[in-house]
């Protein structure tokens, strides 16, 4: 005689239930559901799990939107960089460069009429990088520190200082010797614009440095 399923396996046998810990955090209560992915104890905290996956996958969705968006600038950034000029870059470089002559200066007083001047909050501050020999007329000394010192807004502006008296202040800075080879310098230098792209990553480096330890 042929037996049925039924028959050959007996009764079918109900689902155990299991006691497990509640898993949303603070919650002391037991889950008794029958199906193991249940990890709540009541529809509350059935609702704060939901939440809380949500939450994740929006947090997910944010990073990845803000990485693609850091991606973005950097290709940006890199297809104009190819497009800039030398003079972008001298100006760049300059930027970086009279901002560092102005934290390295900072406790010292103008280079040309000697008085500490108090930044009164006005735009651009009051003090300047005041170059020696003018970039004008010696510009392969633009970025040589022995040429360029904190200068205030009133000296550095046209007939605001006599030569003398910026002489005297950069003489009395780096020594007699020092300023005499500074005047005597005439080598030429023309900046390629990798050597600028290096002068500038260079001082972006230094300035940073600068920053933290001030």
């Amino acid at each position: 005689m042929i037996r049925s399923p039924i028959a050959r396996t007996g009764t079918l046998k109900p689902a155990r239930t299991r006691s497990r810990k509640c898993s949303v955090k603070g919650c002391s209560g037991r889950v008794t559901a029958t199906e193991s992915f249940v990890r709540w104890c009541s529809p509350a905290c059935g609702t704060a799990i939901a939440l809380g996956k949500l939450a994740k996958q929006k947090t997910a969705q944010q990073r990845i939107a803000a990485a693609a968006e850091r991606a973005d600038r950097i290709a940006t950034k890199a297809k104009l960089e190819k497009f800039k000029r030398k003079p972008k870059w001298i100006s760049e470089v300059q930027d970086l460069f009279n901002l560092i002559v102005r934290i390295e200066d900072r406790d010292l007083p103008c280079i040309s009429c000697g008085k500490h001047v108090v930044d009164d909050g006005r735009p651009g501050g009051v003090w300047d990088a005041g170059h020696y020999l003018s970039r004008g007329s010696a510009c392969h000394l633009r970025f040589d520190r022995r040429n360029v010192h904190k200068q205030c807004k009133g000296c550095n502006r046209p007939n605001g200082t006599t030569r003398a008296a910026h002489r005297a202040g950069v003489e009395a800075r780096i020594g007699k010797e020092a300023l005499d080879a500074l005047e005597a310098d005439q080598a030429t230098r023309h900046y390629t614009i990798d050597e600028l792209k290096s002068l500038k990553a260079e001082y972006a480096a230094k300035l940073k440095q600068l920053k933290e330890a001030a």
